[in-house]
């Protein structure tokens, strides 16, 4: 027997698979159910056409996972191929018609691609608690937005004198919203009031609430179920605040059961929160890429060629790229530069030859790949270069 090429159509009920020979004749084709015993056995029938199979799909978890651990748990390899990928393997067939035949037909496997690996479970436990995260921040940013818009509508002052992404403000909200009702209560009274719910800086925050109310003595349309609306998502922000806070304890202390915890946070703007993130992104496994080189590919901090003909050295900013790392390896610069005095310089110089902030920034995300590889080859942590001596 031969070898056998399986392609897998992922989905979230069904998958399709496809298996083909070496010589490119279709050998089986079936739609199976996301379950166990009808995936062990296509995985039986599959192995029954040849001598061993190799597996290509096209998602690397969601509605696949339990079709990928499956297939690793009896030994087989599994290659993960992108969605966009399919798609432009398509255009090189016959017809416009998409079926998931044939898209599980089109999955095959390239050379250039590393297999997916059974994931440790520390970093398999990052990648969902992180998720969660950008999940809740995203609910959170739009909520501020949707309050901001609500209170721009009853009490337009208070708004602009207000920073909402903060908890003594929405604290506020959920108690005093227009400006008769700040009137009444006064200065002193809402300083109170504030203090008694552990407000820092309480005295500040009345005063600015009560000079924006005596600059406003017009009730506006709708200012009663506005004003309810305003306190239910203050609310909701504090709460979701609170879920972070909490989400964040939960990261931080898996994140530190990791190996490389102390290595990834040792670099500067790398902390706990990004940190956890580098591992979430890239599975932690630093084999899989092979070259710094190609991690910042995958990072989207280093250009890629667009040459032709008689041009060359035209450089382009990559389409296919991690945006979970590039946020991290950028994110991290900038904050590396307010941290550290190498960072600080490297950017300055960059700067002065004349690239613009954006540019400068990657450049030194690119070189900080390079720097952050280096350590956890090693395993060592970041130490910051000795101060130069001053000339005798």
């Amino acid at each position: 027997m031969a070898a056998i090429w399986a392609g897998i159509d992922a989905g979230k009920t069904h998958h399709h698979c496809v298996a083909i020979d070496e010589s490119g004749h279709r050998l089986l084709s079936r739609r199976v159910a996301n379950d166990e015993p009808e995936l062990l056995e296509l995985l039986t029938d599959v192995l029954a056409l040849g001598d061993e199979a190799s597996w290509g799909i096209d998602l690397a978890d969601g509605g696949a996972a339990l079709a990928i651990t499956v297939l690793l748990n009896h030994d087989q390899t599994v290659h993960y191929i992108s969605g966009r990928a399919i798609h432009r393997a398509s255009e090189s067939y016959r017809g416009e018609g998409k079926t998931d035949a044939k898209d599980a037909a089109i999955v095959r496997v390239r050379r250039d691609l590393h297999p997916l690996r059974t994931g440790d479970d520390t970093v398999t436990d990052l990648k969902i608690l992180t998720g969660r995260r950008m999940d809740l921040v995203a609910d959170r940013t739009r909520t501020i937005n949707r309050l901001r818009a609500k209170l721009t509508g009853v009490f337009p002052g208070l708004e602009r004198a207000l920073d909402l992404t903060k908890a003594g403000p929405l604290t506020l909200l959920t108690g005093h919203r227009t400006p008769a009702a700040i009137r009444r209560i006064g200065a002193k009274r809402l300083e109170t009031w504030l203090r008694n719910r552990h407000v820092v800086h309480s005295d500040r925050l009345a005063e600015t609430a009560v000079q924006a109310a005596e600059r406003q003595h017009t009730s506006l349309p709708g200012e009663t179920l506005a004003a309810e609306l305003v306190h239910t998502l203050a609310k909701e922000v504090l709460g979701l605040n609170q879920q972070v806070a909490e989400l964040d304890k939960a990261i931080e202390a898996r994140f530190r059961e990791h190996r490389d915890f102390d290595v990834i946070t040792s670099m500067p703007g790398l902390g706990v929160i990004l940190g956890a993130e580098f591992p979430a992104a890239t599975g932690g496994d630093m084999a899989v890429f092979g070259t710094a080189d190609r991690l910042a590919g995958f990072g989207g901090v280093a250009p890629v060629p667009r040459d032709s003909g008689k041009i060359s050295g035209n450089l382009k900013r990559p389409h296919r790229y991690s945006r979970r790392l590039q946020r991290v390896f950028y994110t991290s610069a900038l904050f590396s530069i307010r941290k550290c005095e190498e960072s600080r310089k490297f950017y300055d110089r960059k700067r002065a030859e004349g690239k613009r902030h954006t540019q400068a920034v990657l450049a030194l995300a690119r070189r900080r790949v390079n720097v952050l590889w280096a350590l956890l080859r090693d395993g060592r942590c970041y130490e910051p270069a000795p101060p130069a001596r001053a000339a005798a």
